[in-house]
């Protein structure tokens, strides 16, 4: 009985513990390798290309090209995955998908967690995927997005002109960015503003003038830290933000136009002036020093001193004071002792203006 109820506890707390994902679906055997690949998109802007480094497992389709990933290995919190298939060999290096190049590829960008459950049904169009069956709502953001981007790539093809590309670019920014709001989900205005955003894209400077003005993307990154305030999603989209918002920042345009050599030369006077109050000052602690340094000494051994400071002999000072050479020498080490140093030299030194 005992063993019993442990198998039962196993089960249920296995069930409870371990949250369950199940993908499956079918692809075209005629059309492609039975390999299907499951990855995680941890980096936003590598949504496009095949990685390595984001897979997380790979199944083989059946023979009616049935396939389906089923475990554990999803967290529990939202994030960006891709299914994928293609006609690269594996063992063949220099076309290998594992490269990041295969021409001959296919993929889809959905959005999970580790207890979804989807199904991607094979396409009419000879597609890889068609419409997303999910128990995630957010799950086919991605699709829908690209469903609006065909209608905008045909809008800008239809005429070439300037004139057309400025309007397209005003009304599609706005319009991408609402339906990104819209979808409620920050993942799927991520996919949006990576596509809005690259560098190299020919919207690029445009958003680069949105975002002088336009406080939607600072609402996105409030919107990212709220829902994911831990993800690398939102960690990224910060910084890529911060550093942007520098680029077009118009303080540095004003800094710019900064009158440096002004700016230079008032502060080499400056420092001139600095310098030679530093000399100054130090003269004038040093004769300060010496004053008080002199007052140790009676009179005649300040006599002495400044004799001795001019070269003299101690037969010369002798001559001088009207004294004798011993009193001379008595006097010379008094002020040899009270001024702490041993000979004319460091007296000198002592004194040296």
């Amino acid at each position: 009985m005992r063993y019993l109820v442990l198998i039962v506890l196993f089960i249920f707390f296995g069930k409870v513990t371990y949250a369950q994902h199940h993908f499956d679906g079918y692809i075209d055997n005629d059309r492609w390798q039975s390999d299907v690949y499951l990855s995680v998109i941890e980096d936003y802007r590598t949504l496009q290309g095949i990685n390595d480094e984001q897979i997380i497992t790979k199944v083989a389709s059946d023979s009616s090209g049935y396939f389906q990933f089923n475990g554990n290995q999803l967290d529990a919190e939202q994030k960006i995955y891709k299914l994928h298939v293609d006609n690269c060999d594996t063992y063949n290096q220099s076309s290998n998908h594992f490269d990041g190049h295969c021409a001959d590829s296919r993929d889809i960008l959905f959005i999970a967690k580790s207890t979804d459950s989807i199904r991607f049904p094979l396409s009419f169009e000879a597609q890889m995927f068609c419409d997303i069956v999910s128990s995630n709502p957010k799950t086919a953001s991605f699709i829908k997005i690209d469903s609006l981007k065909e209608e905008m790539k045909f809008a800008y093809s239809e005429f070439r002109s300037k004139a057309n590309r400025n309007l397209n670019n005003k009304k599609w920014f706005k319009s991408l960015q609402n339906f990104g709001e819209q979808l409620n989900e920050p993942l799927a205005e991520l996919y949006i503003y990576s596509f809005l955003s690259e560098r190299g894209n020919q919207f690029h400077n445009y958003y680069l003038e949105d975002l002088k003005t336009n406080n939607y993307y600072d609402d996105l990154l409030v919107r990212l830290k709220t829902k994911y305030p831990n993800s690398s999603y939102t960690k990224q989209y910060e910084s890529e933000l911060t550093s942007d918002k520098f680029i077009v920042s118009p303080s540095l345009e004003e800094e710019s136009n900064f009158n440096w050599t002004l700016l230079i030369t008032v502060l080499l006077i400056l420092s001139a002036l600095l310098n030679l109050w530093f000399v100054f000052s130090a003269k004038k602690r040093k004769q300060k020093k010496q004053l008080d340094t002199k007052a140790l000494l009676t009179k005649q051994e300040q006599n002495v001193l400044e004799l001795l400071l001019n070269e003299n002999t101690n037969k010369d000072i002798a001559e001088t004071l009207f004294v004798s050479v011993s009193t001379v020498k008595t006097h010379v080490n008094n002020v040899y002792k009270k001024l702490n140093v041993n000979s004319r030299d460091e007296l000198k030194s002592l004194f040296n203006n």
